[in-house]
C-alpha cells in the first residue's frame, strides 16, 4: 500500500495517536471511513456515467449546410447578365 511497510504504518498510527489522543481516534476513524465510502461511491458513479456514455452514442443529426453568402460582385454579375428573353 503506497510502498509503506508494517513498521511505517505502525509509526504513522503512533504519531496520530499522540497528536489527537485516544478519545479522538475512534471519531477520526469513523470520519475517515465515511470519507472513503463517499469517495468510492462517487468513483463508481463516474465510471457508470462514462461507460453509459460510451455504450449509447448520441443519435446522428443531419445538419443542413448554410447557404453561401452572396458578395456584391456576385450581385453585379447576376444583374448584368442578359437572359434569352431580354435579347428578343
Amino acid at each position: 500500500m503506497f510502498g509503506l511497510g508494517g513498521q511505517e504504518l505502525l509509526l504513522i498510527l503512533l504519531i496520530i495517536l499522540l497528536f489527537f489522543g485516544p478519545k479522538k481516534l475512534p471519531e477520526l476513524a469513523r470520519s475517515f471511513g465515511k470519507g472513503m465510502r463517499e469517495f468510492r461511491k462517487a468513483q463508481e458513479e463516474l465510471e457508470r456515467e462514462i461507460s453509459k456514455a460510451v455504450e449509447t452514442p448520441e443519435p446522428y443529426q443531419k445538419s443542413n449546410p448554410a447557404p453561401a453568402a452572396a458578395t456584391k460582385e456576385d450581385a453585379k454579375d447576376v444583374a448584368s447578365t442578359e437572359t434569352v428573353n431580354d435579347r428578343s
